[in-house]
């Protein structure tokens, strides 16, 4: 005698997916554990401040990275050039500007900020798009290759970037409305810290929105786990390579913008210098996943200001420790949306 059906058989309805929380649960866990252990509360609150935002900030350079890798399965080392371009491009605008930046006015520092965020989000898009079409499109599948050649574009772009900008560090100074800081009680919190806090979220906000209610997004997300059978079904997931890279490479013009100003100085292998953090985040993430990237970034950066408080001695290798930890509890990353 057959069993009778359940009511999710009978109306045609998928099966609920259980929600997978643990990761979700870790920042604010780390958060709290650290409270005690750091014994005062202003330091506490302008360590975990701090940690967020450079936490946002990797972020924005990786977000962009993991989609690539997750959908077309690329091992992009010259990732990092598309963050030093986008620093320098900035300082087109913003140097010219310094009027604008030395103002006593919100609105002309985030007129001239703006513009410059513009530009190099836009320069570092197309070089993005001219890089998939002549150099990575030959390799596709090819992961040695990969490696070899965009070590060698990263290369040609820092040299580069001293040609025509010079060899020596270049001063990057924050507008001054974000200058100094919110005093909470006896706790400082640095303005631009803030202001890169709310930039990361909305850049993760929107990256949400994009992947999970339009379809541009849908086929994304069906590309990472399924190229294939995206291609089957008659897209043309070909296309997306080339928008979803020069994206990528616009949100690591946008990271090399936030982080030029968070170090007040650039040089041509800032971005080269970023890669191992990046790296790191994607994997502890998990390849494809953005919300996993999202977790992985806070989780870095909180444990090495943590670490570099408490144990300075222990920071330089917190972030691999980090790694290490998370792997062992889930060897596919925190989010696995790709399996290679």
């Amino acid at each position: 005698m057959s069993e009778p059906l359940t009511k999710t058989e009978t109306d045609g309805t998928l099966p609920a997916v259980p929600r997978d929380i643990a990761p979700l649960l870790l920042v604010p866990a780390l958060i709290m554990l650290m409270l005690p252990l750091v014994g005062s509360f202003p330091t506490w609150l302008t360590l975990t401040v701090a940690g967020l935002a450079m936490g946002m900030m990797i972020f924005i350079m990786a977000s962009g990275l993991t989609l690539v890798f997750g959908l077309m399965d690329v091992l992009n080392f010259g990732h990092g050039a598309f963050v030093s371009v986008g620093a320098f491009v900035a300082t087109l605008v913003l140097l010219p500007m310094h009027g604008w930046m030395e103002a006593d006015s919100i609105m002309l520092n985030l007129g001239a900020l703006g513009l410059a965020i513009l530009l190099a989000m836009l320069v570092t898009g197309v070089l993005g798009w001219a890089f998939e079409r002549l150099i990575i499109m030959p390799v596709y599948g090819q992961h040695l290759k990969q490696i070899l050649i965009t070590m060698g574009g990263m290369i040609v772009a820092e040299q580069m970037i001293n040609v025509i900008w010079g060899a020596e560090q270049i001063p990057l100074p924050l507008p001054t409305s974000l200058r100094g800081a919110f005093l909470f009680g006896d706790a400082a919190i640095e303005k631009y810290r803030l202001v890169a806090v709310v930039v990361g979220l909305l850049v993760f906000v929107a990256m949400f929105l994009v992947l999970n209610r339009t379809k541009v997004g849908l086929l994304i997300r069906a590309g990472v786990e399924n190229g294939e059978m995206v291609e089957a079904l008659g897209y043309r997931i070909r296309r997306l390579f080339v928008v979803v890279f020069a994206a990528g490479s616009a949100l690591a013009g946008l990271g090399g913008v936030m982080w030029g100003l968070y170090k007040e100085t650039l040089t041509a292998s800032m971005g080269g210098d970023m890669m191992v953090m990046v790296f790191i985040v994607i994997i502890i993430g998990g390849l494809g996943s953005v919300g996993g990237c999202f977790i992985g970034a806070l989780l870095m950066a909180l444990v090495t200001n943590y670490a570099g408080f408490l144990l300075p001695k222990l920071a330089l290798v917190s972030n691999i420790l980090l790694m290490i930890a998370v792997l062992l509890w889930r060897p596919t990353g925190l989010f696995t949306v790709v399996r290679r």
